[in-house]
């Protein structure tokens, strides 16, 4: 079939003890699924789940091993990292309940969900969507995805970031206010889940801004580690 100019390459994230790649389809985020991070957010409660979306060229492939550079965004002073389990689905459907959620589930792996707090906070005065705050490139750092048979009790891991080798972010994933079988429900009832989608599932507290030059490490306990630098 001929395209009236050449298509991008399909998005893919590399796979732990695979030399085959997980393409990308969509990419989820769940907001807010953290008690304590929701406080620091001004929120209190668990509320019900609501999700926002990246494009699936927002992904910046962290490789086993590597740094990843990340470029400071631009229309930002306010540029803030929240660490994340990300969920790699492998079979997808709707209306999928709890009790199955974890057939659907190919993978895990650690990611950072980048944020444009300044404008995003100035499209919630608003009343506007935020977008802008969320969906800009290279928003979307990942690392390999381990898959799930490989990745231990992921309900019990560990959470964490550092900045320039001081902690930031600490938490466990038992501390999801929506677990991983509930987001996926939740998602499902919305929107058909595809093979390919990616879900964000939420930081915990202690989100803060980044400069030029910090480095950034992560990981969750069985899934390894991530580390860029932002330029």
């Amino acid at each position: 079939m001929p395209y009236v100019f050449e298509p991008a390459p399909i998005v893919s994230v590399p796979v732990v003890g695979s030399a085959a790649r997980f393409p990308v389809h969509r990419i989820y985020c769940v907001g807010r699924n953290y008690e304590d991070h929701a406080k620091e957010m001004g929120h209190n409660g668990r509320e019900a789940p609501f999700f926002f979306m990246k494009p699936a060229d927002a992904v910046l492939v962290v490789n086993p091993g590597e740094s990843a550079r990340l470029p400071y965004p631009s229309l930002t002073h306010n540029l803030h990292h929240e660490i994340e389990l990300v969920v790699a689905i492998g079979t997808g459907g709707m209306n999928i309940k709890a009790v199955d959620a974890a057939q659907h589930i190919f993978g895990y792996a650690v990611g950072l969900d980048m944020t444009r707090r300044d404008l995003q906070n100035e499209m919630k005065k608003q009343g506007r969507p935020w977008c802008i705050g969320k969906g800009f490139d290279a928003s979307a750092p990942i690392g390999p995805i381990t898959p799930a048979a490989a990745a231990g009790d992921i309900a019990q891991a560990e959470i964490y970031l550092q900045v320039n080798g001081q902690e930031r972010q600490r938490s466990q994933v038992s501390k999801m206010i929506w677990n991983v079988a509930e987001v996926i429900e939740q998602l499902s009832n919305a929107w058909a889940l595809q093979a390919g989608d990616l879900i964000y599932t939420g930081t915990p507290e202690g989100v803060g801004a980044v400069v030029a030059g910090d480095a950034l490490a992560g990981g969750v306990t069985g899934l390894g580690t991530i580390s860029l630098t932002v330029e």
